[in-house]
């Protein structure tokens, strides 16, 4: 079994709204925003494959803290209320390395829905 690389250093950037990770690897910084729509918590998730529910309107939403869940994980707070999601240490180095494809995926999937990352709904005509 392989070991998960944890970070060496994470620093919130409240003003910029992201969160840094340093790896051994390189240095990712991750937006509020994906992290909050990659949320691990049942409410973005469901309760059951397929069950995910989109999130919208998250273009603007902020980190407000963050704090460790035992040795595997952090617990993200974000400034629309949502913390219930636990972002362990192989999730977040997941995110980090492959976040482009997650973010191209995720805007995909918001213009199959016809939803906008502001929260409303894309007019078609």
């Amino acid at each position: 079994m392989s070991q998960i690389p944890l970070p060496r250093d994470i620093k919130l950037h409240k003003k910029s709204r992201t969160l840094e990770l340093v790896y051994d690897d390189g240095s990712f910084e991750l937006t509020a925003e994906f992290l909050r729509v990659h949320s691990p918590s049942a409410e973005v998730r469901g309760h059951g494959i397929g069950n995910g529910v989109l999130q919208t309107g998250k273009k603007f939403v902020g980190l407000t803290g963050l704090e460790p869940a035992g040795n595997y994980a952090l617990k993200l707070v974000f400034d629309d209320g949502h913390d219930s999601g636990l972002y362990t240490w192989e999730y977040l180095h997941d995110l980090a390395h492959r976040q482009q494809q997650y973010w191209d995926d995720y805007l995909q999937q918001l213009e199959t829905a016809g939803a906008s990352r502001d929260g409303g709904m894309i007019a078609r005509g």
